[in-house]
């Protein structure tokens, strides 16, 4: 009696055979001359503005340094960051009103506030700060009292309407239409049917606005309020024409005494920067908490000075090998 053996296969024969890989052995990087030629042009005015800069005397860069912590700068600065306070968070209170009324069902309400965003936004910020500092043409007196009836207080509307108060209605109130638009696309991004199932529990309007509409929006508010406190810093400067005396205003009261113009707006531009850009970090932080989970990478304050690092070429899978 005999026994055939089978053969036995072993498991690297067993395997199909790989499909081979692309020839890349004669792959070179494509050559971009172009992307050259414009940084050598960049590089060479850059070049040009840096020897400006430096050999330029007329920048009286000894002035610069002399005024840009001057007590009177400083003063300046700080009435600059105390409007931008106020004036944001009258823009922000008041834009949240709007914002509500512009949504609610009450068609007054929505026409009222449709009415105030169509005038502050269509009229410009410079012309609405004259206006409230010259609103004693109007109304020489300012009454409180019962409505078409009694006043018990009557004021002087020039001894109320000071500059800084003229300042504060005119950015403030203009703000707040532009943060009515901000808030309302917010609110108007959180799905119709969560304000729905809030309803169906027996939620009232006002907390399912509080509890689930508003923690949702925040997400698309947030990041432009930043951008619009970033604006607000730099639209304070306006109020220099009714004679406040803010950051810019102080900067032109020391030229038009020193004939220095060029430095002292120097002075006043280096302290717009840095305010303007420890908001743009504070923004990037912000934009970054709100966006933990979302697919869209932001970008911060200092990523332009990021080179992007190069694609690699892919890997070739090699073949199995008996």
């Amino acid at each position: 009696m005999s026994m055939t053996a089978h053969p036995v296969q072993n498991e690297a024969s067993a395997r199909p055979a790989a499909a081979p890989g692309p020839d890349i052995s004669e792959a070179r990087r494509r050559r971009h001359p172009g992307r050259w030629v414009a940084a050598l042009v960049v590089a060479v005015l850059l070049a040009q503005l840096v020897n400006m800069l430096v050999t330029n005397e007329n920048f009286g860069w000894s002035v610069v340094a002399q005024w840009l912590t001057a007590e009177s700068i400083m003063r300046g600065l700080g009435v600059t960051l105390l409007l931008t306070v106020i004036a944001m968070v009258i823009g922000i209170v008041l834009g949240v009103l709007l914002a509500v009324c512009r949504i609610s069902g009450n068609p007054l309400l929505r026409s009222v506030a449709g009415g105030y965003i169509w005038f502050f936004r269509g009229t410009p910020t410079l012309v609405q700060l004259i206006f409230f500092y010259n609103l004693s043409a109007l109304l020489p007196t300012i009454s409180f009292g019962i409505p078409f009836g009694p006043e018990f207080i009557t004021l002087n509307t020039n001894s109320i309407i000071t500059p800084m108060l003229a300042a504060i209605l005119g950015l403030g109130l203009n703000e707040g239409a532009y943060m009515a638009e901000i808030v309302r696309g917010g609110l108007l991004s959180v799905d119709s049917g969560q304000r729905e199932a809030g309803a169906a529990i027996g939620m009232t309007n006002a907390r399912i606005m509080r509890r689930i509409v508003l923690p949702q929006a925040m997400r698309f508010i947030v990041p432009p309020t930043g951008n619009q406190v970033i604006s607000m810093v730099k639209a304070t400067a306006l109020v220099s024409v009714i004679a406040l005396s803010d950051l810019l205003y102080t900067a032109q009261a020391i030229y038009n005494r020193t004939f220095e113009t060029i430095p002292m707006l120097i002075v006043a531009c280096i302290w717009y920067l840095i305010v303007t850009s420890i908001l743009y970090v504070a923004q990037s932080f912000i934009e970054r908490h709100y966006n933990r989970g979302s697919r869209h990478q932001t970008t911060g304050f200092l990523d332009f000075l990021k080179i992007r690092p190069r694609a690699s070429l892919p890997a070739v899978m090699e073949g199995p090998t008996g």
